[in-house]
């Protein structure tokens, strides 16, 4: 199957902590980092979550924020570091690719956006992903 989700990270489920509908799935991506995922618990019984297995975390550009440093008091799960590879704005928009160990990650920001935070190619990131914005595939 294709997809046009282009953030797709690979990486090992290492717990699965089950709630009354949903479930957190911790995951450590192949580049060392932990990323959160918030899903069913039907889609953790269809893909057979478990530690240790492999999945491929996917994330819509579009729900990538982004970062200049580490922020506290955020209700958000997921903050990777990443360096910026490439920057294209637009009239309107902006796309931001991101380098991270063991995988690479695309954000769509506002143009205004991203002149406020002064983004650059070589500029270091935090992307900020929220746990149920995190779909998970195995193979």
């Amino acid at each position: 199957m294709s997809l046009s989700i282009r953030n797709q990270l690979p990486g090992t489920v290492t717990a699965v902590r089950p709630g009354e509908v949903m479930a957190t799935v911790k995951i450590r991506l192949d580049g060392g980092q932990d990323l959160t995922a918030a899903i069913t618990l039907e889609a953790v019984d269809q893909l057979g979550l478990a530690a240790g297995t492999a999945v491929r975390a996917l994330v819509k550009s579009t729900e990538v924020s982004l970062a200049t440093g580490r922020v506290d008091g955020l209700s958000i799960r997921n903050q990777l570091t990443g360096t910026i590879t490439g920057l294209v704005t637009g009239g309107v928009m902006a796309s931001v690719k991101i380098s991270m160990d063991g995988g690479e990650l695309t954000s769509v920001i506002t143009k205004e956006a991203a002149t406020d935070l002064g983004l650059f190619v070589g500029s270091d990131v935090i992307a900020l992903i929220k746990a149920t914005e995190v779909s998970l595939a195995t193979a």
